[in-house]
């Protein structure tokens, strides 16, 4: 049954993304492209979605398990440190650059665009360097 649920909620989440411009890299660019011509209406979806995730996030507190029986796992950091902001600004360009972002990217994939191959495969490539540069860190 949890695969069902996972199912449903991931095609959820790919059509709010169609359905919303996220998935169309010119659209994106639009709208971090403060200096011409801006497109704001990506900061109405963003917005919408800052509101509604601070309501599950609320609700999600006062739980113990989630839905389908697992623990409920909450982040805990709260500290701002170096590596937070390298990544936020490794993403932050990277989205600019290329227009997606990885949730966008995988859904854009699945309709076949042959950019968002691209965008997957270099931060496929991101992941195994960032995981390898960890585990040499702290071998050594």
């Amino acid at each position: 049954m949890n695969r069902v649920v996972e199912f449903i909620v991931g095609l959820l989440f790919g059509l709010g993304l169609i359905l919303s411009g996220m998935t169309d890299p010119g659209k994106v660019v639009g709208f971090l492209d403060l200096a011409g011509a801006w497109d704001p209406s990506l900061a109405f979806v963003m917005g919408g979605a800052v509101f509604a995730s601070l309501f599950a996030f609320l609700f999600a507190r006062r739980r113990t398990r989630a839905f389908l029986g697992g623990a409920m796992e909450l982040p805990t950091a709260r500290d701002i440190d170096r590596r937070l902001v390298t990544g936020s600004l490794v993403f932050g360009v990277g989205w600019g650059l290329a227009g997606f972002c990885p949730g966008p990217a995988l859904v854009s994939l699945g309709a076949g665009h042959w950019q968002a191959l691209v965008f997957v495969l270099a931060m496929l490539v991101g992941m195994a360097l960032h995981d390898f540069r960890s585990r040499e860190l702290s071998a050594g």
